[in-house]
This record gives structure tokens, sequence and C-alpha cells, in this order.
């Protein structure tokens, strides 16, 4: 049986993660507050994240920038969270 978790990012009871996404007390947070389906949104998130702010995950820099992200993507903590300044979608008119 699937477990089931109330879900911070879709604001509803969902299929949560089958493991802790991420290392820490943070990922167990995840782990309790976020479903597979919230985090799938985030992987997309960190996708555009990643390419618009040149970032990479090896640096620590980097990872605690990703972080504040996570927490203002997935927990609305913060001032980050939203789409990367200037980000325009694939298409859109410049």
């Amino acid at each position: 049986m699937s477990r089931i978790v109330n879900c911070v990012v879709l604001k509803r009871e969902a299929e949560g993660l089958d493991y802790i996404p991420h290392p820490g007390s943070l990922g167990e947070r995840i782990y309790e507050n976020v479903s597979a389906e919230g985090w799938k949104q985030w992987l997309e998130r960190l996708t555009m994240i990643i390419n618009e702010n040149g970032l990479n995950t090896a640096d620590p820099g980097s990872v605690e920038v990703i972080e504040q992200h996570m927490l203002g993507f997935l927990f609305g903590e913060g001032g980050m969270g939203g789409t990367p300044q200037g980000f325009q979608p694939p298409g859109a008119k410049k």
C-alpha cells in the first residue's frame, strides 16, 4: 500500500515518496510533507534554476542557493522559490 501524505505543494493528500530525497533534516521534512507529484514539480523547477543561474551541484555555494529555492518552492519559506528572475519559457517572445 502506498504511503499518503498531506502534500504542502499540491495542498491535498497524495501518494508520498518512496525514499528520503535529500540529506539531513530537510530531506526528512520533505519525505513527510511532499508527495511524489510535488517532488516531480520541484525537480522540474530545479532544472530551470540550475540552468538559469549557471549553478553547479558540486559547489557548496550552489547547493546552498538550491536549498533556499527548495525551501521557498516546497514550503513557502524565505524569498526564493519562484521562477528565476528574467526567465523566459521556451518559445516566449523577448
